[in-house]
């Protein structure tokens, strides 16, 4: 082997490994950052049958506010099947519905802003992530939960709200204002 070659697959090999470094980056900055804890698979349904990869399917998951005792949300997603969906490398469309319900007394953690991250997950392998989101409609006194996915460069105006207005829940549960939660 000439010198020509072996310094033309050296320079080759040096590329390779600066797009490994790269893609090894941009995977860290991307991996699924998460406020809440994962969320419970509650139930799939197989919505295209495939014959010898996995099929395309609906999830339902379910997570509780990290920040926000008493609300429960409850998240659909499609899930690609196929090779690409199996081995993770497909991207995954930004049909996401989503609702939120009070399922007990509702207490407030900590003060939040409004459009906080309640849960994010990656779905693509590099730049697309699902994002649930909190704010608090002041006037109400209503949590007002929004799911929608994104990417760096551009998003999907596709997105799902739900409300869970705040009750009592109890003879004896005093009702606190989200208002009193929100910071300015």
């Amino acid at each position: 082997m000439s010198l020509d070659c072996i310094l033309s697959v050296r320079g080759v090999a040096r590329r390779v490994a600066a797009g490994l470094a790269v893609v090894v980056a941009v995977a860290a900055l991307q991996s699924p950052a998460v406020a809440a804890e994962e969320p419970d698979l509650v139930f799939r349904r197989s919505t295209v049958f495939k014959w010898l990869s996995p099929n395309d399917k609906l999830a339902t998951y379910g997570l509780d506010d990290p920040e926000v005792d008493g609300v429960a949300c409850h998240f659909t997603v499609p899930e690609k099947g196929g090779f690409k969906g199996w081995l993770g490398l497909a991207e995954e469309v930004s049909d996401i519905s989503l609702a939120c319900r009070q399922i007990g007394p509702i207490r407030f953690k900590k003060k939040f802003e409004q459009g906080e991250d309640v849960f994010r997950q990656r779905r693509s392998l590099f730049f697309k992530k699902m994002q649930i989101v909190r704010g608090c409609d002041v006037k109400r006194n209503v949590l007002v939960y929004m799911v929608y996915s994104d990417r760096i460069i551009e998003g999907s105006p596709k997105n799902s709200t739900s409300s869970v207005p705040i009750m009592p829940w109890g003879g004896s549960d005093a009702i606190q204002r989200c208002a009193d939660f929100v910071e300015k």
